[in-house]
């Protein structure tokens, strides 16, 4: 039985663990945390997941050789901020390098400014070894749908037609649906950037706003993200696709979207840090909000919702007053 090894024991990858499980692979899921891999192993059961029993079949460890001994796939799903000291600490193991690594978390480095594919090949290099092959999944993927096998739709994306498939091939017949995508990195960028564009929807419905103001911003900010990709060489038809506009509509709307929600708590008046710690999970769109920032300044681009955002969340400032002073902003076109 070929063998997948999903790195991060949250939601998401407790929801890829068991659909990869029940599609007939040998699952071992890694977490950081012994006692975290011991109550999941012993329970069946994911805080955040309620009601979803996790398969007696997939292993639960906290040894990463024990993790990766065997497997053809490591698909890694541990928060952004984590990936580099995760991989890093695998690369310790020689067959860690030999699997196909799959990157489902969405981020881009904060000082490095690298996509999280990027990271991982990095983290081996900088050990001194050879670099993993990596392929990104994203798309409109909530954890907590995909773990009650609701229809859910992916890309698959690299450069590399024939690996891409090979990866599009592990999900075939489960409740995802796999599409590939040669544009790597700009899947990533719009998996990371649609995060901090969803907490800036949310803001403007915790300030009381509605659907037009919320339809607006989903366009505005799509369109923000697609200027940045196309300076960044990705291509156009990426950002009107699964992993672009489709992953920015879910997160901006869903009542299970962590930077929907703190966005909303922040435009009721909470603190970013009181919202985050009433949301209780990662929330990508503050880690990814120092790197969006920096790529605007890289690439000399206008981004108005998520300067705002960053007005906000790191800079204190008022939502009430940025939003006017975005309706104020110097009248163009319409430019998509």
């Amino acid at each position: 039985m070929r063998k997948i090894t999903v790195l991060g024991s949250g939601t998401w990858g407790i929801a890829l663990a068991r659909v990869l499980c029940l599609n007939g692979f040998r699952v071992t899921a890694w977490s950081k945390f012994p006692e975290e891999a011991a109550a999941l192993d012993r329970t069946r059961e994911a805080p955040n997941l309620p009601g979803i029993r996790i398969p007696d079949e997939i292993r639960f460890t906290a040894d990463p050789g024990e993790a990766v001994s065997g497997a053809e796939f490591i698909l890694n799903a541990v928060p952004s901020i984590f990936v580099r000291d995760t991989a890093a600490a695998f690369s310790a193991f020689p067959e860690a390098g030999k699997a196909i690594w799959i990157n489902a978390s969405k981020g881009i480095e904060k000082d490095s400014l690298m996509t999280l594919t990027d990271v991982i090949e990095d983290a081996f290099a900088k050990n001194g070894l050879e670099k993993p092959y990596t392929v990104a999944i994203s798309g409109p993927t909530h954890a907590e749908e995909v773990a009650r096998d609701m229809p859910t739709l992916i890309v698959v994306a690299d450069g590399d037609t024939a690996r891409a498939e090979k990866v599009q091939k592990i999900f075939e017949g489960t409740c995802i649906r796999p599409y590939t995508n040669a544009d790597k990195t700009g899947v990533q960028i719009c998996g990371a950037l649609k995060n901090v564009e969803a907490l800036a929807v949310g803001i403007a419905k915790g300030l009381g706003y509605g659907d037009n103001t919320r339809a607006a911003m989903i366009t505005r900010g799509m369109e923000e993200i697609r200027r940045l990709g196309l300076a960044m060489g990705c291509s156009e038809r990426t950002f009107f696709g699964l992993a672009g506009i489709g992953d920015l509509i879910v997160t901006a709307t869903s009542s299970h979207s962590r930077n929907n929600r703190a966005g909303i708590l922040i435009g009721q008046g909470k603190t970013p840090r009181e919202a985050l710690d009433e949301v209780g999970m990662v929330v990508e769109g503050v880690n990814a909000l120092p790197a969006a920032i920096s790529l605007c300044e890289k690439y000399g681009m206008d981004m108005p919702l998520i300067q705002a955002v960053r007005d906000v969340v790191q800079n204190g400032a008022d939502p009430k007053e940025i939003v006017m002073d975005l309706m104020n902003r110097k009248l163009k076109q319409e430019t998509i």
